[in-house]
């Protein structure tokens, strides 16, 4: 089977959606023959097992048109999937290959959430509808979605009802299981620096709580856009946490996976996410997680290897007082517990496999 993946970038700052697709091509790419056409960016990450092509951008748009068609024409897939919503150009590769009969497969990867949806619902989302998004995601063979409640929210469009979950996946073998549940006394948030993330409500929980913080460092780690960056500083100041804060940055190998096994808890307190894969990486670590039902992990609660609660500054610090009050013994057996998790569902090699069978289905139709 030969399958070809448009992402209109795999930057190392592009988030979830490159991480994904790095991840997926790694196992997906021993099965398949596999390739990948993306844009030239600043700092593309490496994904293997695949050949990458680079096209021209949207803003040379019939030199973006000649170049995917002529990748098209060469490397003849038997599907192509699409990543993304929302940039004229995921609509504009599908349309041009559904023009020339190729089958399509189209991620959203959470980004026709309602949570997304609303925000600039009559200044942006209206307008893309209206020009191609709508028209997009009905044209698509069969859409991919990361979990049953974003199959779920993609069913209540009513857009196109062939609708396929295949849960992220994390390359977990890789990953170590920290040696020792001993508190050192550190939280982390690790993602994109970005208003979804409901970083806010991670600064607020803790200026609630300073007195019962005052020895922890809270990580947050990540990029985004500076001047946003620069208003959680200045609310963290006038909170009176600033000492307590530690912004660090994009941080990427071996640094990151250090976070992650030295934090006693990983902290997402977003407004949506369709998967989170920091989440899988976290529990892969041995760390235990608390984040919002805005995110499709009540497996932490059911599990017991972390919260999944509302979302909210309340709510987050009322975790933040019972993850206080728990002993060392406690903390491991979470940690454990969300490490035997993500063996059994969320790893790399279930995906790919998955995957292909949802590509072979799309091609038995």
């Amino acid at each position: 089977m030969r399958i070809l993946h448009y992402i209109p970038s795999i930057d190392r700052t592009s988030g979830g959606t490159t991480t994904y697709l790095q991840l997926l091509a790694k196992e997906l790419g021993k099965r398949v023959e596999l390739y990948v056409i993306t844009h030239v960016s600043e700092n593309p990450v490496e994904i293997e097992n695949c050949q990458v092509y680079y096209i021209a951008p949207l803003r040379r748009i019939r030199e973006m048109k000649r170049q995917w068609v002529y990748w098209l024409d060469e490397l003849e897939p038997d599907i192509v999937h699409v990543n993304t919503c929302w940039m004229p150009q995921c609509a504009l590769v599908q349309q041009w290959a559904q023009r020339l009969g190729y089958k399509v497969v189209l991620s959203p990867h959470g980004m026709l959430e309602p949570w997304i949806m609303k925000r600039h619902y009559w200044t942006r989302k209206v307008p893309a509808l209206l020009l191609y998004q709508r028209k997009a995601v009905r044209k698509a063979d069969y859409l991919h979605a990361t979990a049953e409640s974003e199959k779920e929210n993609l069913l209540r469009l009513r857009y196109n009802r062939k609708v396929a979950v295949v849960a992220n996946g994390i390359d977990v073998d890789h990953i170590a299981l920290k040696p020792t549940w001993k508190r050192n006394r550190q939280l982390l948030f690790l993602s994109r620096i970005h208003v979804k993330k409901g970083i806010e409500f991670l600064l607020e929980a803790v200026a609630m709580l300073k007195d019962d913080l005052q020895d922890y460092t809270v990580n947050i780690a990540g990029e985004g856009e500076a001047a946003y960056i620069e208003q959680l500083k200045a609310k963290a100041q006038s909170w009176g946490i600033g000492q307590l804060v530690r912004f660090c940055g994009g941080v990427y190998g071996d640094e990151k996976w250090k976070l992650f096994r030295q934090a006693d808890l990983f902290v997402l307190p977003t407004y949506s996410e369709n998967f989170g894969i920091v989440v899988a990486e976290a529990l892969a670590s041995g760390t235990p997680v608390v984040t919002t039902k805005g995110t499709p992990w009540e497996e932490l609660n059911t599990c017991h290897c972390g919260w999944w609660t509302e979302i909210g500054t309340e709510s987050l610090a009322e975790v933040l007082k019972g993850f206080l009050s728990l002993d060392e013994k406690e903390l491991e057996v979470m940690g454990r517990n969300g490490r035997k998790l993500v063996e059994e569902k969320y790893s790399a090699k279930k995906m790919a496999e998955d995957m292909v069978r949802v590509y072979e289905n799309v091609l038995c139709n």
